[in-house]
């Protein structure tokens, strides 16, 4: 199986792994693909005045300014991607305390779409970077590039796997499931939870890190923390497991 999940503009600094490579990230074939971005990452911030490298970043802190107009992608220190991505989701999720077997599992089977590096998975070293959602570099669009060139191999990658779409909406830009596919949505008093999804979102990547579920009929048996299934709806490809908030 594997879980579509989405970055964290909120990210760790530091680390100390090697710096960036091709196998370091999935798909090292089309690593010339990600340089296209990256590049003109490293061109932008080096080049763009203080208000555009703000509205890039979503942020007027000088120090997050000049932070990231000291950072060198390809010769910066690394850490895995589940271990760099900080923010609501993530503190939910709760990598750090989780088992050495459930973070495996998760560096291998949880594929997160980055606004900068595209698709890679949990365990990818990735080095401390700041991009606004949604954020153009110069015109440039990083999500349909990404849609267009890594479409193929994310097909082939899937192909066949029980897949679980706990993406926000923006990043389903950055690619379009093509097959049989579970999403979650999350109620409180009959209405859907909007910025606190994000919660149970880690929430649930954390219980599946220890259910795993091969199949739609194993996922549907999962006793997921205050939760409980209100309502399953199936639209095309996609089934819609809507719960309600128990707690």
């Amino acid at each position: 199986m594997k879980i579509l999940f989405s970055p964290s503009e909120g990210k760790v600094h530091g680390g100390d792994g090697a710096p960036l490579s091709p196998d370091a990230l999935l798909f090292p074939d089309y690593y010339p693909k990600r340089q296209e971005v990256l590049d003109r990452y490293m061109h932008f911030i080096k080049h763009a005045d203080t208000a555009a490298l703000q509205k890039l970043i979503g942020t007027k802190k000088e120090s997050e300014c000049e932070a990231v107009r000291q950072v060198d992608l390809y010769n910066d220190p690394t850490m895995k991607a589940l271990q760099r991505y900080s923010g609501v989701a993530y503190d939910y999720l709760e990598y750090a305390l989780l088992s050495d077997e459930r973070q495996a599992w998760l560096d291998r089977n949880l594929l997160l779409f980055s606004n900068l590096f595209g698709p890679i998975l949990g365990g990818d070293m990735i080095p401390w970077y700041k991009l606004k959602q949604g954020e153009k570099l110069e015109g440039f669009a990083v999500e349909k590039h990404y849609a267009k060139h890594f479409t193929p191999p994310l097909d082939t990658f899937l192909e066949g796997q029980f897949i679980i779409d706990l993406r926000a909406g923006f990043y389903l830009k950055f690619y379009k499931l093509k097959q049989p596919h579970v999403t979650m949505k999350f109620i409180k008093n009959g209405k859907v939870v909007s910025h606190w999804a994000k919660a149970y979102r880690g929430m649930a990547v954390k219980t599946l890190s220890e259910y795993r579920p091969q199949n739609e009929a194993a996922f549907r048996e999962i006793p997921f923390p205050n939760l409980s299934i209100l309502e399953i709806k199936t639209d095309g490809l996609k089934t819609e497991y809507i719960y309600e908030i128990t707690a």
